[in-house]
């Protein structure tokens, strides 16, 4: 007996693995300071806690929709109008369980063997272990510190070939917390423009905890509507990490072949947190600048620790 060559080219993924050893450590009675995973500390809102209350008592126990709940697609639609100047209809929101299954949905969907994903580094690991498990090849795009970790828009522009399908990144960047500023993004719109077959994949979810500047999404640009598939969640902003709620905005074509995909993966999402995604789609986003200004605190001490070190150098997260 053997396990399949799929499974066996799968590793596991260093943020989840660097968890672990952290929890092990933590169990020997060692004193770790864990920064493995973008989780919050902070507990989720209160209105969130109550919709979920609410909703355990409710009629939310049986088989939802794959792509989620009409009123919940709906009220993630409002959302992006609201907070990112985005028009989508309920026919182009899916819901699914994280942003993770999201982006794998996605990746599935429209890269193959053969194919190519332009990935701007550093990135979220998933990126290419999820490139990979759908028989693509990730071309990664290298920048530096002295770069502001920001991947020039002429090296992004030589790494795509007629191959290439996909343009993944994430904007507040998850690892270096980098923000493109919208000349950046208009910059990088333009080579896409000159790619007619190119979908952007744009992972929005850290756009509440951005500390200066502005957050500005790609698919608000003129012309990337229809080119970029918007990636978002309850993780982050809410801090509902275990909940496993994540979204997408994408063009009509490409949300319903998401949709053929989750059927045979997962099926629709957890019920109740589908209604705990409704209410935190229709707070108001003000509710969420106590984490932000707690966690801009906490930034302002690391890196005036860091200061100290000779010979560090780092970039300042945004």
């Amino acid at each position: 007996m053997h396990l399949s060559e799929l499974v066996t080219s799968i590793q596991e993924p260093a943020t989840l693995l660097m968890a672990r050893r952290s929890r092990e450590l933590k169990a020997q009675g060692r004193d770790i300071v864990d920064l493995s995973l973008g989780e919050p500390d902070q507990p989720p809102p209160a209105f969130a806690l109550e919709a979920a209350r609410k909703a355990i008592e409710g009629p939310w126990h049986k088989y939802p929709p794959v792509n989620g709940f009409a009123d919940v697609r709906e009220a993630i639609a409002a959302k992006f109008k609201r907070d990112n100047g985005l028009d989508f209809s309920p026919e182009q929101i899916v819901v699914s369980t994280g942003a993770k299954q999201s982006l794998i949905n996605v990746i599935m969907a429209l890269a193959g063997p053969g194919d190519e994903v332009v990935i701007p580094a550093p990135y979220w690991v998933t990126y290419s272990a999820q490139v990979r498990l759908a028989g693509a090849t990730p071309v990664f795009v290298p920048s530096t510190v002295q770069e502001d970790w920001k991947a020039p828009v002429e090296r992004i522009a030589a790494a795509i070939t007629p191959r290439t399908r996909l343009l993944v990144f994430s904007s507040p960047c998850n690892p270096s917390g980098s923000v493109l500023t919208r000349e950046e993004l208009q910059q990088l719109a333009d080579v896409v423009a000159r790619h007619p077959d190119l979908i952007v994949v744009s992972d929005e979810i850290y756009e509440h905890i951005v500390f200066d500047g502005e957050h500005v999404s790609f698919a608000s640009l003129p012309g990337m509507a229809e080119r970029t598939v918007t990636v978002n969640g309850l993780s982050k902003a809410f801090a509902l990490t275990g909940w496993r709620v994540g979204y997408i905005g994408a063009p009509e074509w490409i949300a319903k072949a998401c949709t053929r995909l989750q059927g045979q993966f997962t099926s629709g999402t957890n019920s109740i947190a589908q209604r705990v995604t409704l209410a935190c789609m229709q707070a108001d986003p003000a509710l969420l600048a106590p984490m932000r200004e707690d966690f801009r605190r906490r930034r302002e001490l690391v890196l005036k620790a860091l200061e100290q070190v000779p010979g560090w150098h780092c970039n300042r997260p945004q």
